[in-house]
Parts: C-alpha cells; sequence; structure tokens
C-alpha cells in the first residue's frame, strides 16, 4: 500500500526546507526527501552576507541554523532518491526503487544538476538507458548491462544486477574502493556516447568500447526533465510562474531549480511561495 501524503518535497536544500516549514505551520501532512547533509554547496562557502538576519557567518554555521530550526519544529528528512514521479491527475507517485509514495501536490526543490548529460542519453532514454537499477534490472535477465555511477551507492545496485544479468560493467564516477561482488568488470574510464538504433547497443567511452544491452546512470539527483515527464524546461530550468506554479496542476517548483540568481535567500523566499501556494491549491481543490 502506497504512503500518502498532502505534499511531497524533493530537495533539502533551503528552498525545500523553507517549504517543510511553512507546511507545517499549516498543518499540512508532508514528506521532504533530500539528505541529512543537507547542500554541499551550502558547506563549501566560506562567508554569507546576504542571507537577512545572518551576518558574516559560514555557511557551516548557516547550515547548523537549518538543522537546529528543522530541530525544533520536528522536521524529519527521508533519506531516500526519487527516482521518477507521475502525474496521476488526483495526485502524484513518487517512485523510490521498488516502492511508490502518493502525494496530491509536489514541491521540486532539487537544485541544480551538474552532471551533463552523456550523448545519447536523452535519445535512447527507456530504450536501454535508465535510471533506476533496481527498478529495471529483471529487464536485463542474462544480458549485459552498464552501470555509470556518481556515488558509491552505486555498487550495492551493481550487486543487485549481477544476480539477474549475464555481464555487468561498473564504471564508477568517483575514486575510492569499490565492494563488488566477484565477476562485475569495473571499467575505469570516462563514457563519452551512447550508441544504438533503436536500442542501445553499444557504450563508447574515451579509451574502450563496451557493448552492451543497457546503461543505467545513477546520479546524486535526476535533472527536473528526467525526473517529472511532461514537465516544462527552459534552458535547464523548470518553468514557474511567480506562484512557483508549472505547467502541470499541482506541481510547484522553487529555488535553483528554476533559475538564477542562485542565492540562498531567494532559494527560501521561493520555497515560503511555494508551500503558500500549495497549501491553498489543496484547500481549493480538495474541499
Amino acid at each position: 500500500m502506497n504512503e500518502k501524503y498532502d505534499i511531497a518535497i524533493i530537495g533539502s536544500g533551503p528552498a525545500g526546507i523553507s517549504a517543510a516549514l511553512n507546511i507545517k505551520i499549516r498543518n499540512k501532512k508532508f514528506i521532504l526527501f533530500g539528505s541529512s547533509n543537507l547542500s554541499s554547496k551550502l558547506e563549501r562557502a566560506p562567508k554569507v552576507n546576504n542571507y537577512l538576519g545572518f551576518y558574516n557567518v559560514s555557511g557551516e554555521e548557516l547550515k547548523k541554523r537549518f538543522h537546529e530550526h528543522m530541530k525544533q519544529m520536528d522536521i524529519q528528512i527521508t533519506e531516500e532518491r526519487i527516482d521518477s514521479i507521475y502525474s496521476m491527475g488526483e495526485c502524484f507517485l513518487l517512485a523510490v526503487n521498488d516502492k511508490y509514495y502518493e502525494a496530491k501536490t509536489i514541491i521540486l526543490a532539487t537544485g541544480i544538476d551538474f552532471n551533463k548529460e552523456i550523448e545519447g542519453e536523452e535519445e535512447f532514454l527507456g530504450h536501454g538507458v535508465g535510471y533506476c537499477a533496481t527498478c529495471d534490472a529483471p529487464l536485463y535477465k542474462g544480458r549485459t548491462v552498464s552501470i555509470i555511477s556518481y556515488h558509491k551507492d552505486g555498487e550495492k545496485d551493481a550487486n543487485y544486477v549481477q544476480e539477474i544479468a549475464e555481464k555487468v560493467y561498473y564504471i564508477p564516477m568517483y575514486k575510492g574502493k569499490y565492494k563488488l561482488k566477484e565477476g562485475i568488470e569495473v571499467v575505469i574510464d570516462r563514457p563519452t556516447k551512447i550508441e544504438g538504433t533503436e536500442v542501445v547497443k553499444k557504450l563508447t567511452m574515451q579509451n574502450r568500447v563496451i557493448f552492451t544491452d543497457g546503461v543505467f546512470l545513477l546520479r546524486e539527483s535526476l535533472s527536473p526533465k528526467q525526473l517529472v515527464p511532461g514537465l516544462e524546461i527552459e534552458n535547464n530550468h523548470i518553468i514557474a510562474n511567480r506562484k512557483m506554479e508549472t505547467n502541470i496542476p499541482g506541481c510547484f517548483a522553487a529555488g535553483d531549480c528554476i533559475g538564477a540568481p542562485y542565492q540562498y535567500i531567494k532559494a527560501a523566499g521561493e520555497g515560503n511561495i511555494a508551500a503558500l501556494s500549495a497549501v491553498s491549491y489543496l484547500d481549493e481543490t480538495y474541499i
């Protein structure tokens, strides 16, 4: 049975947290997806002088204040990675591995995806390219799969896929030691192009070519256009109006994902607006 919420917030940066605070005050049932580390970009800021009320603080100090505020208001972060979101008309289904969450409205506060798409990625999406290895692995029983991972959690996915596929290539885009099952071939190289005819046939690297039936790209976060089918995007940003409404009814967006300037105070303000708009939408739609 799906867990049901009024609002699901995707992203735990200033926009997502701000939205959560305002939704909590208005007594709506919500879930906040993200990382307890909040924002890596926030951590790296040496000084923040343009966030009202906080002068000459480091990003680390501001992050600590965010944590304290959330703790006082009993706001928890669900540390699960959303693989895809589907608009079902009256609700949204959020896919996480082998389960789903259900929400009447969603707020996208995903920030900016800094990983560039690989050539051929969009062309073969759904035709050999995927973003959830554990979801789609059964489609590749007895076949060859390549997993390009930008984080260590990809090792768990590769170990799972190894139980189903005949051959698994693991291409880590990070440094470190790898805890992988015997038989998984680690390829230290940079992928440049995904190729095929109607479906994926090969993955071209800088120094070699891998013949493969499927390619899974496991990033820290998906770009909004990959996450929500049908979402209108312009110059890699979500199109949203001043109420933070997108082209999909019940879907709101805030923060860096809707465009510059990329500043914490701007993101927090938009998170506030998105929360108020989502609450109004619920009150008007579900009377």
